[in-house]
């Protein structure tokens, strides 16, 4: 295929932590749908990044590998048109790494916004583990090894895309090459989902989100504890929307948007129970996880192991030749 007819490459990747929720479903995972249609794509499960604030507990990262894969198939991405691969596969990303820690300052890194409120998250005050800090850089190389122009985010990972960017301006410039490409970030156009107790996003370290693989009954009881609205005692009491985090699930997954309008409507007015609206809550994420739960089940690790090998290898044979002209451009590929 020629240069003019090759289709643009696009790279995600999930942090194999937990199983795979609602939040990334909405946000990420029906967009690498439509994406693996229009583009190359790379869906790196980043298990060196995660061990970076895991590294006490590697049996976590490993364990869930399969199960990040299994969400993956289950939704309905497609491993002959997205290529799935594992970080730690590919050892060209280390070296690429080592090379861009040359190119930026620890006080860059330090300054990024996103660093920064997930060092304090996390709770690391003075003791930020070094990989943790340069993460960073390490996505740089993930992005650059595979010539990635579309990174798929939320607006929190805005700033790691610019210090790629920066990274790639300046490789560029101090070697006199255009080795690397700059990425542009695709932001969703879904609002970030929220925990299902209200209090913050939803996330596999705060226990608070409705997983792709759970059980029927798990859900019900999920939607059942959702938070509403406090002073919503009887049903003909007036009731808030804003803040309602059945209404907030609602808005994400219920299709028919003027019979939600008038559901509010209604639930402002008093006159509309909250057992009404968490049925239909309950209806609703059934239908769509349902399906997903009984693909989900019929995959098999054998299955899981051939895909993710078969496209570390893929992987590593691309990112292989970028390192390679990395090099070249250095001056170190002594051997040529």
């Amino acid at each position: 295929m020629s240069d003019s007819m090759k289709k643009r490459v696009a790279l995600t990747a999930d942090r194999p932590t937990g199983r795979l929720h609602l939040g990334h479903y909405i946000g990420s995972l029906l967009s690498r749908i439509s994406l693996q249609e229009e583009y190359d794509s790379f869906i790196m499960v980043a298990d060196t990044q995660a061990l970076t604030d895991n590294f006490e507990d590697p049996g976590k990262v490993i364990r869930n590998i399969h199960e990040v894969c299994k969400d993956y198939l289950a939704v309905g991405i497609d491993p002959s048109k997205s290529t799935i691969f594992i970080q730690s596969c590919v050892p060209e990303l280390f070296e690429l790494t080592s090379y861009y820690m040359n190119l930026v300052t620890v006080a860059r890194l330090e300054r990024n916004p996103t660093v920064k409120a997930e060092i304090q998250q996390k709770g690391f005050s003075d003791s930020v583990p070094a990989g943790f800090l340069c993460y960073p850089v390490s996505q740089a190389a993930d992005i650059t090894a595979f010539k990635a122009e579309l990174i798929p985010v939320g607006e929190d990972q805005l700033p790691l895309i610019e210090i790629t960017n920066e990274i790639v301006r300046r490789f560029n410039r101090i070697y006199s090459t255009e080795v690397l490409l700059e990425s542009t970030a695709m932001l969703g156009t879904t609002q970030r989902l929220v925990g299902i107790d209200g209090k913050a996003k939803a996330g596999k370290s705060l226990n608070n989100a409705i997983y792709l693989s759970d059980a029927a009954d798990t859900i019900k009881e999920k939607v059942f504890s959702m938070y509403t609205d406090a002073d919503h005692i009887k049903v003909s009491d007036p009731g808030r929307v804003e803040g309602n985090v059945v209404f907030a699930y609602l808005d994400a997954f219920f299709e028919d948007n003027e019979e939600l309008k008038s559901l509010k409507a209604q639930y402002q007015n008093g006159g509309l129970g909250d057992t009404v609206l968490k049925n239909l809550l309950n209806d609703t994420l059934q239908a769509i996880l349902g399906p997903i739960r009984e693909k989900r089940s019929a995959i098999n690790d054998g299955d899981i192991d051939d895909i993710l090998f078969t496209g570390s290898d893929k992987a590593q044979k691309i990112a292989s030749q970028t390192l390679r002209e990395v090099r070249d451009a250095i001056g170190i590929n002594y051997r040529g």
